[in-house]
């Protein structure tokens, strides 16, 4: 799974085989789309996140077993974690230290890593989040959050965490890190929950992390979580839980700056790419936006959207980039959801190449999505949502093709949609659009999408092919 890319162009390939020898026309279409579209992935392949940030090799070597780790899948295995990394931190030695977790699996409570360190998972290690709760660490909130996501005060720590730190690599062999969350998933279901539920794995104010080459599973909350970061790699993982677990956002990139995520697999309970800044009043007094994202050659399912901006997005979301995105079995494909109250500008967000297969809605847009923290944010607060291009998408089995729901006293506007193509269920009938309050332009869009989006170029649009 090095290449998961790869293998993914092959299972297409061998959908597409089978789609020509159908008689339907629309099927031969579909598959000049899989042709048109890999070709356009294979031009974009020499664009990669290693040319932002390369991996790093350490000469420095320890493995779990010196500190007494034991892969039996029972022995708690907390001691030999912070152990290990104790001796990375204070020993400091040229160049960092790798962290080597042998084949097993690794039961421990949650841990913190240090800078200057790879965790690194060979074939069939398995770090495995402990289910005994009493004994989990409680974190301060967020500061452009105000509170726990989910519940007033505190949140869990992650289950793997880092704050302030640099040059930490989490990579491997595609070993798994898993986070056993159905006993949290179920005491969100029952209500019994005292504060918010952990990450599995987040970096806090941290720059240079770089994240390959692992299985992700089974999340309490949302998988990978950087926020205040900068300058984050994440490719060739895999993130995986049930569709009905609640709240397992995929990737996260949260008030953070020039984050690559790429050549990855997403199957969860929630948005699989979900760009955010901070929530609310709180958000707006942090005062740090996302920006400098770019996600390429993604694949995934979700009763959810496949990439998101939002809904949290009250430090601003500015300059982001998705493209080669496949998408099956999803609720909506492309979502950037804001509220009033939110504040924040959200602009230049281009999404292109974009194939989705049986959905709920294609593409959403709307200003009345998402919660509050309290009573306190301000209703006058508005985000500013402007220049955004979506190009270069096709749908089947899509049972909506888009809805814009701007705000009536601040409208979206620039929204550019270009080569659109959103197919119903079935017969020839298409799936309709709903607008309002938006302005922009729409050219070779079908079905056709509203009144509000000009046919004639204007604003900043421009004409992708």
């Amino acid at each position: 799974m090095h290449n998961f890319t790869n293998a993914f162009i092959i299972i297409m390939n061998q959908r597409s085989q089978k789609m020509l020898l159908s008689p339907s026309f629309s099927c031969t279409l579909l598959f000049l789309f899989f042709f048109f579209h890999f070709v356009a992935a294979a031009n974009s392949s020499a664009a990669t996140c290693s040319d932002m940030l390369p991996l790093r090799y350490r000469s420095d070597k320890i493995s779990l077993t010196d500190f007494g780790g034991v892969g039996d899948g029972r022995t708690l295995n907390t001691k030999a974690f912070r152990e290990a990394i104790y001796r990375i931190q204070h020993l400091r030695r040229r160049g960092g230290t790798l962290l080597y977790v042998p084949p097993g699996v690794y039961l421990t409570e949650s841990f913190n890593l240090t800078s200057h360190m790879t965790l690194y998972l060979a074939a069939g290690a398995v770090i495995k989040a402990t289910q005994e709760l009493w004994n989990w660490p409680l974190v301060a909130p967020l500061p452009s959050y105000g509170r726990g996501r989910e519940l007033p005060g505190g949140r869990y720590m992650s289950f793997i965490h880092g704050d302030g730190l640099s040059d930490v690599i989490i990579t491997g062999e595609n070993g798994t890190i898993d986070g056993q969350g159905d006993v949290w998933w179920n005491m969100w279901r029952q209500r019994t929950l005292q504060y918010t539920r952990p990450n599995l794995v987040e970096f806090m104010n941290s720059r240079d992390i770089i994240i390959s080459n692992v299985i992700f599973k089974n999340s309490p909350f949302w998988n990978i979580h950087p926020v205040y970061c900068s300058n984050i790699v994440i490719r060739f993982v895999t993130i995986l839980a049930p569709r009905d677990s609640p709240n397992t956002d995929g990737i996260d990139p949260d008030s953070s700056s020039n984050v690559c995520i790429e050549d990855s697999y997403i199957s969860t309970g929630d948005d699989l790419v979900a760009v955010k800044s901070g929530w609310d009043e709180y958000g707006i007094a942090y005062g740090r936006p996302s920006h400098g994202i770019t996600i390429r050659r993604l694949t995934g399912s979700s009763p959810f959207a496949g990439i998101a901006i939002g809904s949290e997005t009250s430090g601003g979301v500015e300059n982001v980039l998705a493209e080669h995105i496949n998408l099956f079995n999803m609720g909506v494909g492309i979502n950037i959801k804001t509220n009033s109250g939110r504040g924040g500008l959200i602009k230049n967000i281009t999404v292109s190449h974009v194939y989705v297969e049986n959905a709920r809605q294609g593409i959403k847009i709307a200003g009345d999505v998402g919660g509050h923290p309290d009573g306190n944010f301000n209703p006058n607060a508005l985000p500013v949502v402007k220049g955004i291009t979506i190009n270069n998408v096709w749908g089947v089995k899509v049972q909506q093709a888009g809805l814009i729901h701007g705000l009536r006293n601040s409208p979206f506007t620039d929204i550019c949609l270009s080569d659109i193509n959103l197919h119903g269920m079935q017969g020839p009938k298409s799936p309709s659009w709903r607008c309002s309050d938006v302005f922009g332009f729409a050219h070779q869009v079908s079905p056709w999408p509203c009144s509000q989006l000009s046919s004639q170029e204007s604003g900043s649009c421009t004409i992708y092919s």
